[in-house]
């Protein structure tokens, strides 16, 4: 399918990082002593990174059913960001939009947001297509960690540090790709007033709360095309126009 071909080249550099955060998550529940399934099983229904190297703490700590809950939530807030943004794409993609909504991700929304679909390529096959490469390279990835484990006995000490990192280079990636710096900004500000208002054992809901607030605020600007996005939108429109007649000439 065009849709499968178009979207593999562009999520190739995601499964670099998936399958090595994956074998890192592998290894991480391979020391803990947790069996194959354990790693897999969360990876397939879980689906969110950050949360399962969390969990590796949550399964072995006291059973404590509201604080995994909330700590959820904290961590996966940002979510609500993407949910805002994404409504618009959406739109239309009928029986595949709750498998969208599940599998979406921070680098499948990265790429999703921000890729250029060809005229003659279904967009809504596009995302799913990008979503399901996306979580299977994470799964293959956690998989294959649990399974060398046992094979490379080192010290995983500091081994979380891969998200932190992973995160930062999607951010770093986001700025230099766009040109509007305005979502960017939003979220580092936020974040630091919140850091110094109510320090950093505290500050991650607040500043999520204000982000949401200032994003639901801001809406309408941001959806609001630019002078060279309408420019960059009719030159390549104005592209595969003249493709196409070249296309007839022949």
């Amino acid at each position: 399918m065009r849709a499968l071909r178009t979207a593999l080249p562009l999520t190739l550099p995601i499964a670099a990082g998936f399958l090595f955060l994956g074998c890192s998550y592998g290894l991480l529940m391979h020391a803990k002593g947790f069996s194959f399934w354990y790693p897999v099983c969360m990876a397939y229904f879980i689906f969110a990174g950050s949360m399962e190297f969390v969990t590796v703490n949550l399964l072995l700590s006291a059973f404590n059913p509201i604080a995994a809950f909330l700590l959820a939530i904290m961590v996966n807030a940002r979510h609500l960001f993407y949910g805002l943004s994404m409504l618009e794409p959406y739109r239309g993609t009928g029986w595949k939009k709750p498998y969208l909504i599940f599998a979406m991700c921070d680098e499948s929304f990265a790429i999703n947001s921000s890729a250029t679909i060809p005229a003659d390529v279904d967009r809504g096959w596009f995302m799913l297509f990008v979503n399901l490469l996306n979580r299977w390279y994470w799964i293959i990835g956690t998989a294959i960690g649990w399974l060398v484990g046992g094979l490379l006995p080192f010290s995983t000490k500091g081994i979380e540090f891969v998200l932190t990192a992973l995160f930062l280079v999607i951010f770093l990636d986001q700025w230099m790709g766009q040109k509007r710096h305005v979502p960017a900004m939003v979220g580092v500000l936020a974040s630091a007033l919140c850091l110094v208002l109510f320090g950093a054992d505290r500050f991650m809901i607040p500043s999520l709360v204000l982000m949401l607030v200032l994003f639901v605020v801001l809406r309408p600007y941001l959806d609001k095309p630019r002078d060279d996005d309408r420019d960059a939108v009719m030159d390549d429109a104005a592209k595969r126009d003249a493709t196409t007649m070249e296309g007839e000439l022949r």
